[in-house]
């Protein structure tokens, strides 16, 4: 696999960053972004890194180190400004306080799914032209659930491939697929992906060699999020038992299922003499919170959720206070288990089957999956948290090991990607290297 591509007329590196998350309210796509950028930036210090966002403000909070590139305004490296400053918390507060509902947002998305409907794709974005590499960042987004991400994902890879320019993919959960077009798309433009870093095993190897993707471009490492999370391990075994229940038209969970959660989260809270954690990833539509505050009613002890301007590492400073962390939402899983936090993941469909079972062949331990839609939940739910809680303390050391692992696996599949950009020039190291 050797170098392609080409720098800018300056010569200076130029990364635009593709993602999953536009809109910056999922606190687990922000993680993966974060440690992105950050390992861009060790190796290569004076590089641009744009990152595709329709939230320029938003992003300069959370991910300071990268320059937004806004579809809306044409998707234009931003003007340098000597007078830039760095966007405060603030702005996340701001926000926070001034959105609205999501409510419209959902019912056109899910008419468009019920007429087979798809939006136009925006126009390819003019910084996509200069690029020195064009990465597709970590996420969950090639697959039948969000075609329209799929979709602008590899549309941009295609146009990238068609211009010599270097394209690489990290951190990928891809599937399930097996929309006929978006197949037909992916097995155009994958197998001419530099290399494809994904975070689990079980499934997206062997989608990528039916789509034609040689073995040797494809490696498989584990969430980039592991590193933030693993950085804010406990000195000591946390008391909470944390809790998140995400309902979402790709993920639907019974009214059943809902109560039973509910009724044993509480019940096991008030054995244990845990104070019952709600853990909120994403802050799209107040998803997670309209869904997970409600099981916590009648529970004896209650922590306050982290306020919707909260970031990443605070949510998941809040899982390290957990001695268990029951979740329907992936990224939390993952938070819990690099600090060696031992979870439960629920799961509702075939997609979070896929991210949660993935999950649990990466690290090997500590995360147990129950089906909500099984029999006899009320059983398997309460018997897997009370092994979680009883096994909390011989897990630790064996997750970080497995974390330590994982972002080891991480970094080398960006040393690769680094490897692809043509005339790399020789980086003085960052502060604190050798």
């Amino acid at each position: 696999m050797g170098k392609f591509g080409a720098r800018p007329g300056d010569g200076e590196i130029r990364v635009l960053v593709e993602n999953g998350e536009y809109w910056l309210r999922n606190r687990g796509d922000i993680a993966m972004m974060a440690v992105t950028v950050e390992r861009l930036r060790e190796r290569w210090a004076g590089a641009r890194i744009g990152v595709l966002t329709d939230q320029p403000r938003i992003l300069r909070a959370v991910v300071p180190e990268a320059e937004p590139i806004c579809l809306g305004g044409g998707g234009h490296w931003p003007e340098r400004s000597p007078w830039d400053r760095p966007v405060g918390a603030a702005v996340l507060r701001w926000r926070a306080a001034t959105d609205g509902p999501k409510s419209r947002v959902r019912a056109l998305r899910r008419k468009a799914v019920a007429a087979d409907l798809e939006p136009s794709l925006p126009s390819l974005p003019a910084a996509a032209a200069d690029a020195s590499l064009v990465l597709a960042q970590g996420g969950g987004y090639l697959t039948d659930v969000d075609r329209y991400q799929a979709r602008r994902t590899l549309t941009l890879l295609e146009y990238a491939q068609s211009q010599g320019i270097p394209t690489a993919m990290i951190g990928q959960g891809i599937g399930p697929l097996e929309d006929p077009a978006l197949l037909d798309l992916a097995a155009r433009v994958l197998p001419g992906v530099g290399l494809i870093a994904l975070r689990e095993g079980r499934r997206g190897p062997a989608l990528l060699a039916d789509l034609g993707v040689a073995p040797e471009r494809v490696l498989v490492t584990g969430d980039d999020a592991v590193e933030l999370a693993y950085r804010l391990r406990p000195d000591d075994l946390g008391g909470d038992l944390g809790i998140c229940l995400r309902v979402a038209d790709y993920a639907r969970v019974s009214d059943h299922a809902r109560t039973v959660l509910g009724s044993r989260v509480r019940g096991l809270s008030a054995e244990f003499g845990a104070p019952l954690a709600p853990l909120i990833i994403s802050e799209y539509d107040s998803e997670d919170r309209r869904c997970t505050l409600p099981l916590l009613a009648g529970a004896p002890r209650v922590r306050r959720p982290a306020g919707r301007g909260a970031s990443a590492a605070d949510v998941a400073r809040q899982v390290s206070r957990c001695r268990v962390v029951v979740t329907s939402a992936y990224h939390l899983a993952v938070f819990a288990l690099a600090q060696g936090v031992p979870a439960v993941g629920v799961t509702a469909s075939r997609y979070y089957d896929d991210k949660f079972h993935g999950l649990a062949e990466m690290f090997g331990t500590g995360l147990e999956v129950v089906d909500l839609r099984g029999d006899g939940l009320d059983a398997a739910l309460t018997e897997a948290v009370r092994r979680q809680w009883q096994r909390a303390p011989e897990l630790r050391e064996p997750l970080w090991r497995k974390a330590e692992d994982q972002i080891a696996a991480g970094r080398r599949a960006l040393d690769r990607v680094f490897g692809l950009v043509a005339d790399e020039p020789t980086i003085a190291p960052a502060q604190g290297e050798l």
